[in-house]
């Protein structure tokens, strides 16, 4: 029985013919016209429910060896709980180069380069080469190939070229090339934390709850030294690809001889590969990954570490939509290990669990480096206040105090583009994208106007479509705008705007983020990427502006989100011993969610959130999965819903009684890449009973006949 990656939920069987495939090995077999690479997860002795002419296997592939069967059992688990095709589910778990019919062929294995005098190195580069020096800099540490084109396009060749002329060198990634970095002197709350987790023994899951700057980094350091320690392998998960360089180097400081393997979208296939597979055999003892390293084979596995588990982006919002984080819990109570999930604001289901003793919670309420305080919150009103380019003044004085103090300013705003509408100002008209219910973002630069959510784009028009008025007015900021009326504001200064946009290509991202570290930026723009695990020694001063849209939106977990984000921007500020400010700009400064910010304590916040939901029956006091459908017209997806809430309607009593079945109705933005969107919500008070309801309801659902519509499921849905 072979599992393949087709939008088909069932195994298929093959005869074996004059090979002797095991379970979990990769092999190439006939579908259809086509040849599929598939994984075995069976081996049987008939045909079974199979009848007419079995078809052979055609090829084992020996590229990759079998998966063991913990990983086929953990892709089991989430084929079932997630209710998706397991060969769906195995395709996502392999890196790409395993999914293709022909053989991965290994290249040779990867050198790390680093300096043994970093100040020999820098000597013989020009002082105005800002990216070579950059480079040359962070040499100081052993850097693979891969690393070095993450910090620059250039990386690699200006290494090799520095390793011919003898000033770098290269030896062999597992090869101890320098002293490890020490370990930071911990607090009584960190050392309390490094104990209890380093103890653990067995599934142990542990919420570690830490302000931002109390040195949760350093916990998770000197706790992995311990699993090290007993020849154990260790997996941290973290949120964001751009988060990776910075926590790589500091694991490859702090363990130069130890190989590691990074998993994440900005690796090609190949390197992808190769990580993986010295993960699978056991010799990488560290793998630092995004969501989709959870599924990485790892046969000493001795504990998990999920980094910002609040984080969002551990939930994939497209294909097989499951969340990482929850699979990690699951993954640790399998294996049987311990599991850390840390956060300054965990999400509020895992705080419900901490709360109700399924999680052990362990508190860092001090900043780790002495001295170090949390940044003070100011509230800035927007209303009536004379704000110039969207500035209060008194963010402006700030701002020029902090840089006469030779201190960094960061501007967040979680907006990219430079106008988020092109609006008439005769007519009220404004930019509209052709396939989604969305206005067209200004992104002046580039002359064009885009939906980022479709990625239509469209030249800048220039006179009104209803009335023919010319004079058309963007409204609103975004990054772009900021940038430009900073630069004018402060003339001299050094301004660096880090979005999407402008961290679009391979290495930009690493680059900004070193002329960060260097000194080289005076203002830093940017949005969400910049909020979260960055550390700025000389940033002192955040600007927080349009913080107000998350208080009124209809998604329940708007205001948990928002508090998230602004706690993390607040975070970037006053993370050593100069006192930090922080100053939010808002309408509502007499909100109570601002108060409660103020307070700089999440646990009244979290403890108010999950009253509330509890009360509402919301997750996580209880257990949804939403329905999504995609039709050419709203009234097809409509009926699609319909046609599925019917086969929820037929279960037998003992199934239907636990569901609160609710109505399909329009998604929130109806219109999206040219097709129109409904959802169906069905709800629970427990997962256990969503889930039997569901494993009796989907094989009637599956053969729906759709016609032009497609539907999707969300289990644990976290947008709605």
């Amino acid at each position: 029985m072979v599992a393949l990656d087709v939008p088909l939920n069932r195994l298929f069987g093959y005869a074996i013919g004059n090979l002797d495939p095991h379970v979990g090995q990769r092999v190439i077999v006939p579908f259809g016209p086509r040849q599929l690479s598939g994984i075995v997860i069976e081996r049987r002795s008939d045909a079974g429910e199979f009848v007419g002419k079995t078809r052979n296997i055609l090829a084992i592939r020996d590229d990759l060896p079998a998966l063991p069967p913990e990983t086929l059992a953990l892709c089991q688990f989430v084929a079932d709980y997630y209710h998706h095709p397991l060969g769906a589910v195995l395709s996502s778990a392999l890196p790409t180069v395993f999914r293709n019919v022909p053989a991965f062929k290994s290249p040779a294995p990867a050198c790390v380069y680093y300096a043994p005098d970093v100040a020999i190195l820098l000597a013989q580069i020009s002082a105005r080469a800002h990216a070579q020096r950059r480079v040359a800099q962070a040499l100081e540490q052993p850097y693979t190939p891969a690393a070095l084109r993450r910090l620059h396009d250039s990386g690699l060749k200006w290494a090799k070229l520095w390793a011919e002329k003898g000033w770098v060198q290269t030896a062999a990634e597992s090869t101890v090339l320098a002293e490890p970095t020490p370990n930071l002197p911990l607090n009584a709350e960190q050392a309390t934390a490094v104990a209890a987790l380093s103890a653990a023994h067995g599934f142990a899951p542990f919420l570690l709850y830490g302000i931002t700057g109390s040195g949760k980094t350093e916990v998770y350091l000197q706790t992995i030294a311990a699993v090290l320690g007993r020849g154990e392998q260790v997996l941290v998960l973290i949120p964001e690809i751009n988060l990776t360089p910075q926590l790589e180097g500091r694991f490859r400081a702090r363990f130069p001889g130890v190989q590691m393997s990074c998993l994440h979208s900005g690796l090609n296939d190949t390197e992808r590969a190769v990580n993986w597979l010295a993960a699978l055999s056991g010799e990488a003892k560290i793998v630092l990954g995004t969501r989709l390293a959870i599924f990485t084979p790892l046969p000493h596995l001795g504990m998990i570490v999920v980094d910002e588990e609040h984080d969002p982006s551990f939930k994939q919002q497209e294909g097989l939509r499951y969340s990482a984080r929850d699979v990690a819990v699951y993954r640790a109570r399998s294996a049987q290990v311990p599991i850390v999930l840390g956060s300054a604001t965990p999400s509020i289901e895992s705080w419900a669990n901490a709360k109700a003793g399924r999680y052990q919670m362990l508190t860092l309420a001090e900043r780790a480096v002495p001295g170090a305080v949390l940044p003070k919150i100011t509230l800035l009103p927007v209303k009536k206040a004379g704000l110039i380019d969207g500035f209060n003044r008194m963010a402006f004085a700030a701002m020029h105090e902090a840089l006469a103090r030779g201190e960094q300013v960061l501007v967040f705003i979680n907006r990219r583009g430079y106008s988020p509408v092109l609006q008439c100002g005769e007519c009220g008209w404004m930019a509209s994208c052709k396939h989604c219910s969305a206005r067209l973002v200004l992104h002046l630069r580039d002359r064009s106007l885009r939906c980022h959510h479709c990625g239509f784009e469209e030249p800048i028009t220039h006179a009104c479509p209803d009335c023919g008025n010319q004079d058309l007015k963007p409204v609103g900021q975004g990054t772009q705008r900021l940038e430009e009326s900073l630069a004018t504001h402060f003339p001299g200064k050094t301004i660096l705007r880090i979005d999407r946009d402008s961290t679009r290509r391979k290495g930009e991202m690493d680059a900004a983020l070193a002329q960060v570290h260097s000194g080289e930026a005076d203002i830093l723009i940017g949005t969400q990427m910049l909020a979260k695990g960055h550390d700025f020694d000389r940033l002192n001063l955040v600007i927080a502006l349009n913080a107000d849209t998350g208080l009124f939106s209809v998604d329940f977990r708007a205001e948990e989100r928002l508090f998230a984000l602004l706690t993390q921007v607040a975070g970037r500020a006053g993370r050593r011993e100069t006192p930090g400010e922080v100053m939010i700009q808002t309408a509502f400064a007499d909100h109570p969610f601002y108060h409660q910010l103020l307070g700089r304590d999440y646990a009244p916040f979290a403890n108010r959130t999950l009253i509330e939901r509890t009360e509402m029956l919301l997750p996580p006091a209880a257990a949804w999965v939403l329905f999504r459908a995609e039709a050419p017209d709203i009234e097809h997806a409509l009926q699609i819903l319909q046609l599925i809430r019917a086969c929820f309607e037929r279960l037998a009593p003992e199934f239907l009684l636990p569901l609160t079945l609710n109505h399909p109705v329009a998604a929130t933005m109806v219109k999206k890449a040219g097709v129109e969107r409904a959802q169906l919500l069905i709800a629970a008070e427990q997962r256990a009973q969503l889930q039997r309801a569901l494993h009796q309801a989907m094989p009637h659902i599956e053969v729906i006949k759709c016609g032009k519509g497609r539907w999707t499921l969300d289990v644990d849905p976290i947008e709605v």
